[in-house]
């Protein structure tokens, strides 16, 4: 992991290159306007709006890169420049930039009497001279960026704003590093990332698809995906039920009036699919689950004795997502959310977020995460709640934490307006984060639809609602556990765990037979034949296979079966029973055979 202060110094580096790159861009087409060029993970892109005379091509990735070796090469300064609006605004104009002034306007929408600064590379005594708007931070000149440590990645569409009602405009990704030798080993990170890749693996292991015809991001579960996915929602109820939450299942759909009570049609409706007429009313597909377990609450009448209340649900949710945005199953239309509620007394709040984290810890960590990455994020400028209520929610959220002893960050003013929240991050096999767990407190929701319990005092009161997911939604976590995986489930979760290879027809009886003794104990399994040997045992690897068992003439004798697993290659004779009983019992401890 590199320090904050190589953090530091890799921020200016991949920020300086993406304006060397806008600047190489126009060098090479003048015609070109350039919008805007963040630094993200690992690298940096910009946007540009190319004339069709002028679009850019992934064979002019490499030019590109050529130019912005010579910029840095040549060593020019990067400067700041504090403007007045007016001086900027004529600047833009001079240039013919209106993505300029858009993001101008935009900046002094926000906050008017923001300093507007201006990056400039070269100028002054150097012939060549290039600025953009920005705030910053850059080296020092481009000559400090190493020019054998910069690639372009890539090239794709996106459009301004993110509004596919504006234009069209091609992004560069590149990526910048601080020596060849961490450029190499990125190269090689990339390399085993798209080894991995869940989309290339779905389909070669026959796990899922996205049918287009039917409509983009919308999952088909093929038959070995769906029972994966069976093995993680049983793991997911039984681990729930033994905490004392209760289950709900509720609609795919109901009356729009209930998204303006909570608040979701006038606040999130650029992500909802548009409403159904229904016998003069309109319905809309639930793009959230909790006003419908708020709707449950609300049939009830509960006491403070009665809380907590503790529910669940794998609930299917449906979100508009543009075409250019979805990524396999990272990104989709519809998707289940391992969603719960809970409804509990102010007192209650670190007790049952204690609760919440430990069951993220065992949930986690029976799928081969051991290491988590934790913020806090607290009260916004702009919030619902009184100053009390937020004092108590977010020294609960400190003192759960505190108690479980785990390290966290603290994002100030990072929380939601209706409630503080903790986010948890997860590390993948490749040293990847990804943000599963989510833990928010809501004092906006029980106002809006009015719910109340009893007091000791028979006052009416509201009660505080946590909002709470621990895989986020079951196919982006399909996905990362492929990923994750590299496709080798671990025996548990594999959807075929054992596959019995027969050696001749003459023994496919007894292959039956062991099947039908390995299905009673529960083992899922097949058995394949119709090739040969050498062939049988590499198919069963190319399909990640755990347990492979091989059966012949001499093994159908003595009642045995010769194992071979996919994790340690060849594992001897050993008995059917000793097998199945093997099998169960590293199944059941979450180990290899």
């Amino acid at each position: 992991m590199p320090t904050s202060e190589e953090s530091e110094e890799l921020l200016r580096i991949r920020h300086s290159c993406a304006h060397i790159m806008a600047m190489a861009v126009q060098k090479l087409r003048p015609k070109v306007q350039v919008t805007i060029g963040p630094w993200i993970e690992r690298g940096f892109y910009y946007d540009f709006d190319t004339p069709e005379d002028e679009r850019l091509t992934e064979a002019d990735l490499k030019v590109i890169k050529k130019e912005m070796q010579r910029i840095i090469k040549a060593d020019l300064p990067f400067t700041c420049e504090e403007v007045l609006p007016t001086e900027a605004s004529q600047r833009i104009a001079a240039i013919n930039e209106p993505y300029k002034q858009e993001i101008l306007d935009g900046i002094l929408a926000r906050t008017p009497d923001a300093p507007i600064t201006v990056y400039h590379i070269g100028g002054g005594e150097h012939k060549e001279h290039w600025w953009d708007l920005c705030g910053g931070p850059h080296v020092a000149s481009t000559g400090k960026i190493n020019p054998a440590a910069i690639d372009l990645e890539s090239l794709a569409g996106a459009y301004w704003r993110g509004d596919e009602k504006r234009a069209m405009l091609q992004r560069v990704y590149g990526t910048a590093w601080k020596s060849k030798e961490q450029l190499k080993a990125y190269e090689q990170f990339k390399a085993e990332a798209a080894r991995r890749d869940h989309r290339k693996l779905g389909a070669e292991l026959e796990l899922f698809s996205i049918n287009e015809a039917a409509g983009p991001g919308l999952v088909f579960w093929h038959p070995k995906g769906a029972m994966v996915r069976h093995v993680i929602e049983d793991y997911w109820r039984q681990t729930h039920l033994a905490r004392g939450y209760q289950l709900l299942y509720t609609p795919h759909v109901a009356k729009v009036d209930l998204w303006k009570t909570s608040g979701h049609y006038d606040f999130y409706r650029e992500n909802m699919f548009d409403q159904m007429d229904i016998e003069e009313e309109q319905y809309q597909l639930r793009p959230m689950n909790c006003p419908f377990h708020i709707a449950i609450y609300k049939q009830g009448y509960y006491s403070y004795r009665d809380l907590p209340l503790r529910w669940c649900e794998l609930g299917t949710v449906y979100r508009y997502e543009r075409s250019g945005t979805m990524h396999g199953l990272f990104r989709v239309r519809g998707f289940t959310q391992d969603d719960a509620h809970i409804f509990c007394l102010p007192e209650q709040i670190a007790g049952e977020i204690v609760g919440v984290l430990a069951l993220v810890e065992e949930v986690m960590g029976a799928f081969g995460f051991q290491k988590l990455e934790v913020n806090l994020s607290t009260r916004p400028e702009k919030s619902v709640g009184t100053d009390e209520i937020w004092s108590l929610a977010e020294g609960a959220l400190r003192q759960a934490l505190d108690q479980k002893g785990w390290d966290f960050q603290v994002d100030e003013g990072g929380g939601a307006f209706y409630g503080p929240k903790i986010d948890i991050k997860i590390r993948d096999a490749i040293g990847r984060k990804w943000q599963c767990s989510t833990i928010q407190l809501d004092f906006n929701l029980p106002e809006r639809f009015q719910m109340m319990y009893v007091d000791a005092n028979n006052e009416r009161q509201q009660p505080i609602m946590i909002h709470r997911a621990l895989l986020g939604s079951l196919e982006r976590f399909f996905g990362i556990l492929v990923e994750n995986y590299a496709g080798a489930f671990p025996l548990w979760l594999a959807p075929v765990q054992a596959r019995i290879l027969p050696v001749t027809d003459a023994v496919a009886a007894y292959a039956r037979e062991v099947a039908a003794q390995m299905r009673t104990a529960g083992i899922r399994v097949e058995v394949v034949s119709g090739e040969r040997m050498a062939k049988l045992i590499r198919n069963a690897e190319k399909a990640k296979v755990p347990v492979m068992c091989v059966v012949g003439a001499k093994e159908a004798e003595a009642r045995t079966l010769a194992v071979r697993t996919y994790a340690h290659g060849d594992a001897g004779q050993r008995p059917v029973a000793d097998v199945i009983q093997r099998i169960c019992e590293a199944a059941a401890d979450h180990v290899d055979f």
